[in-house]
């Protein structure tokens, strides 16, 4: 059996998703206040939901029974200054009990992570799997809740778990909606001024579904892979996006201290209203940082070519507009 946790996120319902079409019957665990995602609601005969928190080590227990592979995709986001600590907790802990448990049971896990949890290169360099995040000056919340669950994983290991990390950067496609990456599509939609100056990675989220199973398949372990398709400038990327929308694209350049405006403001809007700010001090900064990663490791560990950055972007804008 197979066990997929956090199937109700972006990310956990593509995979579940890609598994059934495979013709697994699998498991999922879900939130017991979670909705089942719309992309699942007709596969109910191949996938067989339980309700399991992470952070209750009894009912992820359960979940495991008769399970000999986890994907473990479960992981609370938040960009509240108030969730940092909390946020941490969780996706530490909950990793940790799930780790615990395959360690004893001798089942064979895919962790997700993040390009977050991954170190920077020297200029000019591409970013590796052998570059490391330096906790003690890293301030993002959700990077060092991912970093340290990422260390729970490499503890298992050393004590005899069977896993691969994988660490995917932005993660996009159709299924998001108007959430995370989603959100990106939506503000051009709307009509968007401003660019940065910061290049990120981008990668489908059903290649990167493709990427875990095809390394749970391939029996490595004790590794971890960058899962990233290609790289686009801000500016290139809300381009192209404005362009398949048919609306115009952004023009004007948003200098670092307009941005640190803009999160500051955010912050006091979501103090004001408890929603999850428009944009926080870490992505801010960010988004005027050049990052590139080298994906060589996984294309040549599994034979894997990621579909182009372009066709998913053609996708995403063509189903948003339907």
């Amino acid at each position: 059996m197979i066990l997929v946790t956090g199937a109700t996120g972006f990310l956990g319902a593509e995979l579940a998703k890609e598994l059934v079409l495979r013709g697994n019957i699998i498991r999922c665990t879900k939130r017991a206040s979670s909705a089942i995602p719309a992309i699942l609601s007709g596969y109910s005969q191949q996938v067989n939901w339980v309700d399991a928190d992470l952070m209750d080590a009894f009912a992820v227990a359960s979940a495991l029974e008769g399970v000999t592979q986890v994907y473990n995709c479960a992981a609370w986001v938040s960009l509240k200054a108030a969730d940092k600590d909390p946020m941490i907790h969780t996706n530490v802990t909950g990793t940790a009990n799930l780790v615990d448990l395959c360690v004893e049971r001798k089942i064979r896990m895919v962790h997700t992570s993040s390009v977050a949890a991954v170190g920077e290169a020297k200029p000019g360099k591409l970013i590796s799997e052998e570059h490391h995040l330096d906790p003690t000056i890293e301030n993002d919340g959700y990077a060092i809740s991912k970093l340290e669950s990422e260390m729970e994983v490499w503890r298992g290991i050393a004590e005899g778990l069977d896993a691969v990390i994988v660490n995917p950067s932005i993660i996009i496609g159709a299924s998001a909606g108007t959430k995370g990456s989603g959100q990106i599509f939506e503000t051009v939609r709307k009509g968007l001024k401003f660019y940065t100056e910061g290049t990120m990675g981008f990668v489908d989220v059903q290649d990167v579904a493709k990427c875990m199973i095809g390394l749970m398949e391939s029996g490595i372990s004790g590794k971890r892979y960058i899962i990233n398709a290609e790289h686009r400038s801000y500016k290139q990327l809300f381009t192209e996006i404005a362009d398949r929308f048919g609306v115009k694209p952004p023009a004007s350049l948003a200098k670092p201290w307009m941005l640190e405006f803009a999160w500051r403001g955010a912050a006091l809007v979501s103090a004001l209203t408890g929603k999850n700010p428009a944009i926080d001090k870490t992505s801010a900064r960010a988004a005027s940082v050049s990052r590139q990663f080298d994906n060589s490791a996984v294309k040549k560990a599994i034979g894997f070519e990621f579909k182009p950055l372009s066709g998913t972007i053609r996708e995403i804008c063509s189903a948003k507009k339907a």
